[in-house]
């Protein structure tokens, strides 16, 4: 096992004294050594398995002798698109170009192509014909099935095909990566390796194909939406390791899509294990000179405790990517990680975050789901917390507990995501005390998203009723520890089931709360949610009703001003929204209104001025 960065160049295969690779990995991230990254994980498992693993970061896609720098590999190429779907990395929800981006050295834009894995694929088909090509990651992972892809706005084939691939190790891959590096290291050709959990291939052998679900043919997703979203709430109800089953789609009479079940989850001690191997911390040492990645900076005093979520938002892939099961590590494992956070010469003391997805799930939602999976028909959390949730954060809390007394630690904060309704849930209110007192860097983040029910019922979130119970309750805590901190709302525009109607009851909302939100994320629909799939369909699959979606950039763009209504900049268009609304009764100079009869003159922002945080009330 190697002590330093993984090879990227012929140079240092040479230093390391390796004649061939077993792997290249290509991918579309700049090589950051860190267990924040998939391709460091990926690697590092199959170095540790005795495989041996070089990197070829962010290649020339018009090159293609790019992907040859560091030979042919003795059993195939990983390919990956980086940790987040490159269309996602380049454009905004309006499809404008974004102008940074964090996972390439010194932040710059325009380093990886528009859907990198199939374009890498493609290029390495150009040189080699027949060499095992195996993607993963989350573009790879959400589009491993047909998709509505938002960009183009069309519904696209399995990424498999489109590739030119041989097989999706879908998830987080842990599993799968080895079992397929085993298979193909034991001599089997990569078109018979179809038995592995959590991987997806191709065949023309209907035959072959067995206990397995028929999803409608990819012709039949085309021409009827209602078929589509039949399609995806099949795929999303097999999403269980222990339940999932078997999952093919047909593209013509000799072609088939094969999506085998969710490898099972990782076992505490392999999370630790993962977590253990050898990594490096940081970016390549080559990067230094062109200003650092820039996504290094958010985790590099981090720590990852869990994944999985059984929060389930609608709007949110993690249910089809890391499934609803947590999966945490040891504290033994988060204490030694941490240790070696306070030995980093540029460490001030401070832990950012501990945490995962959702940071305080810490063991599966319940018992059962250890042995026989999440329950297909019904959520943990919504419309209500399930009465067999078990809501117990005193494990959590002795874990930060530990970690503050270590020596050299200042702080230690909590920044993933707080799921409120799972810490209203739980009947003692130690860790929501503790949460207040120490691990709070001056404002918490929490994402109510909305206020109207009917949406959050589209979102799969507990009604406001309950946000606003963990409101009082935060902020009473806050006086009685003489606290002044803050609470910054996360809200969305535009999802499907939100009208001019609930964009009015959610700005009267927020001026009844006195927030004054600077930022205000419009519904973004990425590949394999069940949001996206309403967007698409116009149909909430779970239900198959008929669902409003705005999906008009000027609709939408009033929905989006009504949040952040106080903006001069937005009069025009709240003035619009209100009058569509029929809503004439918030426009005036009444204490309720949310904009005068005349648009307001320019007023130069005095210093202190309300940028969007509430403060506790007295």
């Amino acid at each position: 096992m190697s002590h330093g960065f993984l090879p990227i160049s012929k140079e240092d295969m040479k230093e390391a004294g390796i004649e061939q690779l077993d792997f290249v990995y290509i991918c579309g991230d700049a090589y950051v050594d860190h267990p924040s990254f998939g391709h460091a994980i990926i690697s590092r498992i199959l170095e540790a398995h005795g495989y041996k693993v070089g990197i070829i970061a962010q290649p020339d896609w018009k090159d293609r002798e790019s992907i040859n720098r560091l030979g042919e590999p003795r059993l195939g190429f990983l390919v990956s698109a980086g940790n987040m779907d490159s269309m996602v990395n380049h454009y905004s929800v309006s499809k404008k170009r974004r102008t940074t981006d964090a996972f390439t050295p010194g932040g710059v834009m325009g380093k990886r192509p528009d859907y990198a894995t199939i374009v890498y694929c493609n290029l390495i088909r150009q040189t080699y014909k027949h060499k095992p090509i195996i993607i993963g990651g989350i573009e790879a992972s959400l589009r491993r099935l047909a998709h509505y892809d938002y960009w183009s706005n069309k519904l696209k084939r399995s990424i498999l095909l489109d590739s030119g691939a041989d097989l999706i190790s879908y998830g987080m891959g842990e599993h799968s990566i080895v079992e397929i590096a085993d298979a193909l290291d034991s001599g089997l050709d990569i078109k018979d390796i179809t038995f592995i959990d959590g991987t997806v291939y191709k065949t023309r052998d209907h035959e072959s194909i067995y206990d397995a679900i028929e999803l409608p043919h990819f012709e039949a997703l085309k021409a009827d939406k209602l078929e589509y979203a039949k399609s995806f709430y099949i795929q999303y109800s097999n999403t269980d390791p222990f339940s999932g089953k078997r999952l093919f789609e047909t593209y013509d009479e000799k072609l088939f899509v094969v999506q085998n079940p969710p490898a099972k989850p990782l076992t505490q001690s392999e999370m630790d294990s993962v977590y253990a191997l050898p990594y490096m911390r940081d970016y390549h040492p080559s990067y230094k000179e062109l200003g650092g990645v820039p996504a290094i900076e958010e985790v590099k005093f981090s720590l990852i405790s869990n994944r999985g979520c059984f929060g389930a938002c609608s709007f949110c892939a993690l249910t089809f990517h890391q499934g609803r099961i947590i999966q945490a590590r040891s504290h033994e494992s988060l204490i030694d990680e941490a240790k070696l956070l306070t030995q980093e010469p540029d460490f001030k003391g401070y832990i950012h975050d501990v945490g995962g997805p959702t940071a305080n799930f810490r063991f599966p939602a319940c018992e059962k789901q250890l042995s026989k999976g999440a329950c297909g028909g019904r959520q943990c959390l919504y419309p209500t917390p399930c009465k067999n949730m078990n809501a117990d954060h005193s494990d959590y809390v002795a874990l930060l507990r530990k970690l503050r007394k270590l020596p050299g630690v200042k702080k230690v904060f909590v920044r993933s995501g707080i799921r409120f309704d799972y810490l209203l849930a739980d009947k003692k209110d130690t860790f929501f005390r503790e949460l207040v007192q120490y691990h709070i860097s001056g404002q918490l983040k929490v994402a109510p998203e909305h206020v109207s029910d009917a949406v959050l019922a589209r979102m799969g979130k507990p009604k406001n009723a309950v946000y606003n119970q963990f409101v009082e309750k935060y902020f009473a805590l806050n006086r009685q520890y003489g606290m002044n901190q803050y609470l910054v709302p996360y809200l969305m525009s535009s999802h499907p089931g939100s009208t001019l109607k609930e964009a009015v009851e959610l700005a009267e909302y927020i001026r009844d709360m006195g927030y004054n939100p600077e930022q205000v994320q419009d519904f973004y629909p990425t590949p394999s949610t069940l949001s996206t799939v309403m967007y698409c369909t116009g149909l909430d699959p779970r239900t198959m009703e008929r669902v409003y979606v705005p999906t008009d950039p000027h609709e939408k763009a009033m929905q989006r001003a009504l949040i952040q209504y106080r903006d001069p900049k937005n009069y025009a268009l709240v003035r619009e929204a209100l009058v569509k609304a029929h809503r004439e009764d918030l426009i005036g100079s009444g204490a309720k209104c949310l904009i005068r009869s005349a648009p307001p003159r320019p007023v130069r922002k005095k210093p202190g001025q309300s940028n969007g945080k509430r403060k506790p009330s007295k």
